[in-house]
């Protein structure tokens, strides 16, 4: 599972001051679930994700990830994790299936497993017709395929995904969608950042609204319908950024 407890980050600029990029943070996400942390850009999102999977450490707070302290046990929790970023690049020289291998012996896979788990994931995303393909002749979706699966080859109980879709056309998009609905029903923890409504609709089971850095608001789309008095995501999304602003601009 993964356990947010306050977590903040802030970082220090010579002519803005502190920014708090992240602020009291607090959220959990179940095994078999998925969490969508819904902002627009510059919302935090990305640093809530980078925080999680230990590329960064939190100014205050901390979260429980797969069972470890992301402060106290960030090897563990890095063994334990997949993370898709979308600052992540491949390495042109090697083939797809070259980079997806490449990522399984970092993690200490041997070979037999990691073979047959290469073949599961180039069959389930549909990559067989250019595994031998080097990965700077591959397209965005090619690309966004070979990332997903050296991100999931050593089959981590915890996934974070840093907008999955993000660049991807319709057709790799849905795959895209369609895999990691697969994933939760195989009792992965998911977590998911967009700011695509349509995505959060169809796959996340718990939203959280997150803006400046704070979560604003959190529920089931259920829920969050019937609090916000609006059916539409997109029109309870701008409801509760706009009401936080509106309550910043008066303190």
């Amino acid at each position: 599972m993964i356990e947010a407890r306050q977590l903040s980050k802030q970082f220090h600029d010579k002519k803005r001051g502190v920014i708090r990029a992240v602020e009291n943070v607090t959220f959990c996400c179940q095994p078999g679930q998925i969490y969508g942390l819904l902002g627009a850009n510059g919302a935090g999102k990305t640093t809530t994700l980078r925080l999680l999977a230990t590329i960064l450490e939190p100014t205050q707070g901390t979260a429980i990830v797969a069972g470890y302290d992301i402060i106290e046990q960030p090897q563990k929790v890095r063994a334990h994790i997949g993370f898709l970023s979308t600052a992540t690049a491949l390495y042109a020289r090697l083939n797809a299936q070259e980079m997806v291998e490449y990522f399984g012996r970092l993690y200490g896979m041997n070979e037999a497993a990691l073979q047959g788990r290469v073949d599961e994931l180039f069959g389930r995303l549909e990559m067989n017709d250019f595994r031998d393909r080097r990965c700077d002749k591959l397209s965005t979706g090619m690309k966004q395929k070979v990332s997903i699966a050296r991100t999931l080859v050593h089959d981590p109980p915890v996934m974070i995904f840093d907008e999955p879709t993000q660049g991807l056309d319709i057709m790799a998009a849905r795959t895209t969608v369609a895999f990691i609905r697969e994933l939760r029903q195989e009792g992965k923890t998911i977590i998911v950042s967009t700011h695509i409504m349509s995505e959060v609709q169809k796959l996340c089971d718990i939203i959280g609204i997150i803006d400046g850095g704070r979560l604003l608001a959190e529920g089931t789309l259920a829920e969050l319908r019937e609090r916000f008095a609006e059916q539409d995501l997109e029109e309870i999304f701008v409801k509760v950024v706009e009401s936080a602003h509106l309550a910043a601009g008066k303190n």
